[in-house]
């Protein structure tokens, strides 16, 4: 699904869209009421059987976008009851959960099943009954296969065996892409979380055809901030570049969040560049002689995965303060009345700033998604706004920039170890998606990963995958790569910002 814009993207923006334009006219708040139908008109519904169900989801996405928590299915109080303590609260901070399944929204997909279909053949050799473990597949009386589910394990071995791929793989799109295996059945049969295993990585919200997965949004508090006055400045994730489509250019994107309201735009390349140093360094004073290995610390679900699921690997997941953090501390330092905004293509960041350690240094996070949403509300089209080519952003070197691809924090540390020390030869691996950060810790478990620099990405293929993207993986990457060219410098240890690590360690 990812890449392809569909009627659930469509309702995700417009939410977004909708809520930021209530946001920026002020005014009588109490017309929040009004969205559903806005998005929502008419009699006929588009996408479900009735009209009130899609309004009823879209009101609760609202709420999500507003940072209020899910209301129980069976009250009915309006939005606006609350909207008042919404657009007072300029710094509020989410509270959990983040991400929230709205359960009258959900299709109460099956459970992961393994299904013969109709185009079985009745062959003789019956490959799918002899590779079975458990015996559950039968024939009947017109010698065509079955599988018995009460028998049937879900272990695959038919599927790869059948000669006619007459066997298929059903299994419920959000829990296919959780790596945490987080989602689960309520009574009910429809999806529920398991926050107990959740890292708010953000993959589910994404991967749900019906829409029934959103995390909560800052979206309304920024931008009533900006109307009160207060001094917001932008961190801009690395990931940024192409995601607002080919014209806007860097430049372009500084002289529109400026209409937006934003002070200024920071590109975050340049903490991390910074993190890049610091870990290098970590490495060389800690592997082998302190730690078997160490872990790459960017990415806040593979780090709390990491914690959860190996607890005594938390000390070998970097203690280097994330990019995010390290822009946020640098900007705070010279802006001490600024509020900072980190807008990347991350739920888990939301996560990441909800933390007490972190709260002081960033106070809002968005996605590029929710960012969008607000350019879509101020009716900014980038194709005629003007802009300075040299007033952009250009700070960040171009392997701080590749921090935003899958295996660019690993090269970035390594090249960086290479300047410092360059006899040192590092061994690394990459894990994409948490599955295979989970294989990647279970062989460091086993021994086999000792002297290793390990990198974690929740989102396969890196942070241009993340849940608040807009631009497809593979174009995102290719503008990543293309702005690393253009950086003014390579190597990370060669930014001017480097003999500010000892203001952000304070």
């Amino acid at each position: 699904m990812r890449g392809v814009h569909s009627a659930v993207d469509e309702i995700r923006r417009n939410v977004f869209t909708e809520v930021a334009r209530l946001a920026y006219e002020g005014g009588d708040l109490n017309r929040v009421d009004m969205i559903p139908y806005t998005i929502v008109p008419g009699e006929v519904a588009r996408h479900r059987h009735d009209v009130f169900l899609e309004r009823a989801i879209v009101q609760e996405r609202v709420r999500l976008a507003l940072g209020m928590s899910l209301q129980p299915a069976g009250e009915q109080t309006p939005v606006s009851a609350n909207i008042q303590e919404a657009a007072s609260a300029d710094d509020k901070y989410f509270e959990e959960p983040l991400v929230n399944i709205i359960s009258f929204a959900c299709n109460a997909c099956p459970p992961k099943q393994i299904r013969i279909t109709d185009s079985c053949q009745g062959c003789l050799s019956h490959p799918c009954m002899n590779v079975c473990p458990k015996d559950a597949i039968y024939l009947d009386k017109d010698k065509h296969c079955h599988i018995d589910q009460e028998k049937c394990i879900k272990c695959g071995r038919c599927f790869n065996q059948c000669p006619y791929h007459a066997i298929s793989k059903i299994e419920r799109p959000c829990a296919a892409a959780c790596g945490m295996d987080a989602i689960e059945s309520d009574d009910l049969g429809r999806a529920k979380i398991n926050y107990d295993k959740c890292v708010s990585c953000g993959m589910c919200l994404v991967n749900c055809p019906f829409a029934a997965i959103a995390d909560k949004s800052q979206i309304f508090q920024v931008i009533n901030a900006m109307n009160r006055g207060s001094e917001v400045i932008a961190c801009v994730a690395p990931a940024f570049v192409g995601q607002f489509g080919k014209a806007a250019t860097p430049a372009k994107l500084k002289a529109a969040m400026r209409i937006l309201g934003f002070q200024d735009v920071v590109e975050v390349a340049i903490g991390a560049d910074l993190c890049t140093v610091e870990e290098a360094k970590d490495f060389l004073e800690e592997v082998p002689e302190k730690l078997p290995f160490m872990g790459t610390s960017c990415c806040p679900a593979w780090s709390v995965m990491a914690k959860k699921l190996f607890p005594e690997f938390k000390d070998c997941i970097s203690m280097a303060l994330t990019p995010m953090v390290i822009t946020a501390r640098m900007v705070k330092k010279d802006h001490p009345n600024a509020r900072i905004c980190f807008i990347g293509p991350c739920a888990a960041k939301k996560l990441e700033a909800n933390r007490k350690s972190v709260r002081s240094d960033v106070d809002y996070v968005l996605t590029f998604e929710e960012l969008q949403g607000m350019f879509d509300a101020k009716d900014i089209d980038f194709n005629t706004l003007e802009a300075d080519p040299e007033d952009g952003l250009n700070e960040g070197t171009a392997m701080g920039r590749g921090f935003a691809v899958g295996g660019g924090v690993a090269a970035a540390v390594v090249e960086a170890i290479k300047h410092i020390d360059p006899s040192r030869e590092v061994q690394i691996e990459y894990g994409d998606g948490l599955r295979e950060c989970k294989k990647m810790l279970m062989m460091a478990k086993a021994g086999k990963r000792n002297g290793y620099l390990l990198e974690g990405m929740a989102c396969p293929g890196g942070c241009v995958a993340g849940a608040g993207t807009i631009t497809p993986v593979r174009e995102s990457t290719m503008n990543v790569e293309k702005f690393k060219k253009e950086a003014a410098e390579v190597s990370c240890t060669a930014s001017p910002f480097v003999d500010r690590l000892k203001d952000v360690e304070e």
